[in-house]
């Protein structure tokens, strides 16, 4: 049994027992039993009602307002992949995967289960022979409008992307600070960069920096006040803008905070070139792009994953090394250096 499967194996808790081919591969296909089901316990708030300890069933589906029969199958079904355990006399406690299900710790991942969750991101798994066949997103044709476009005329569902994108930026934002030195520029541009929380700490942990965050109104519009709230008003402003138009220039930095990965080549050109003609003639400065970068052959990856997401949703991509080298050339950029790959990696670019 190959070390890819076991690891696969040890996360689902399955134990270190091999399991025949056939088995393995029908277990695979089980995936979207058991992501749903920790889905639906994540939205009736089963891990918050047992963190003070365990609970016997018909107590956890009075604390959840669920039904005990529905809700113990559920459980079980969870405790046999290692989320939640089932004791003597049906009752359930807190495993390790569990406590990231709890709204009110510092690694929760509960927003992020909920939206992985939502309708918006299961339903076009339903159409992905259609994208097989025609390499096109069918987010579009199932919601009749863009994803982004959806989510505005959807608050609610916007709310809960929005809760676990800024979670996951947190995590990301402090990878990226603690592997490179921002503060070797003066002045930074923040291409696309949403609310501000990335350029907020970038410049509070190098007082030296001042920044720019460009994005569209709507978006950017809280940005003020997470710069105040960090501290770092005084060296921060918004200009509102958009990366498919024309960008300021006069920057040190160019930043690009998980942008590409939302475009197909062709579009993810269109902003490179951008940044370029804002870069004009200064050798020295930089574009910075903050991605993942695919792990090689037959490697263990989530970004493979999310590159699928990106397909059925945008038709964007996650890219490994020689993808990003060719899209970089392309748009006026030469690679510095070799990020490591099989994770996010800060893309250092000197114009070409």
């Amino acid at each position: 049994m190959d070390s890819n499967w076991r690891g696969a194996q040890a996360v689902a808790g399955l134990g270190d027992a091999p399991l025949p081919a056939p088995a393995r591969l029908l277990l695979l296909t089980s995936g979207k039993r058991i992501s749903q089901v920790i889905y639906a316990l994540a939205e009736v708030g089963v891990a918050d009602a047992l963190a003070g300890g365990p609970l016997p069933v018909d107590e956890l589906a009075r604390r959840t307002d669920t039904d005990p029969g529905a809700l113990y199958r559920l459980l079980r079904c969870a405790a046999a992949v290692g989320v939640f355990a089932e004791r003597e006399g049906r009752e359930f406690a807190l495993t390790e995967l569990a406590e990231a299900m709890r709204a009110d710790v510092p690694h929760s991942q509960r927003d992020m289960i909920l939206f992985n969750g939502a309708e918006e991101m299961w339903a076009p798994y339903g159409r992905i022979v259609d994208s097989l066949r025609t390499g096109k997103p069918v987010f579009p044709e199932l919601f009749g409008a863009g994803f982004f476009d959806h989510l505005r005329a959807h608050p609610e569902v916007s709310a809960v992307f929005d809760r676990a994108m800024t979670r996951m930026s947190a995590t990301t934002t402090r990878q990226f600070l603690d592997a490179y030195d921002f503060g070797r520029f003066a002045r930074v541009a923040d291409i696309g960069g949403g609310r501000g929380h990335f350029l907020a700490e970038l410049l509070h942990r190098h007082p030296a920096v001042s920044g720019a965050l460009v994005d569209q109104p709507h978006v950017a519009e809280v940005a003020a006040g997470v710069f105040a709230a960090r501290g770092v008003a005084d060296r921060a402003e918004v200009r509102p803008g958009d990366f498919f138009g024309e960008l300021p220039g006069g920057f040190d930095a160019y930043v690009l905070k998980a942008v590409l990965h939302d475009w197909d080549d062709e579009d993810a050109l269109a902003i490179l070139r951008r940044i370029r003609a804002a870069i004009g003639a200064d050798a020295e400065a930089r574009l910075l792009v903050l991605e993942h970068v695919l792990a090689p052959l037959n490697a263990w990856d989530h970004g493979k994953f999310l590159d699928i997401d990106m397909l059925l949703r945008f038709g964007g991509r996650e890219r490994d090394l020689a993808q990003w080298r060719e899209l970089l050339l392309a748009g006026g950029f030469e690679l510095v250096g070799e990020p490591t790959a099989g994770r996010w990696a800060v893309l250092e670019c000197r114009p070409a």
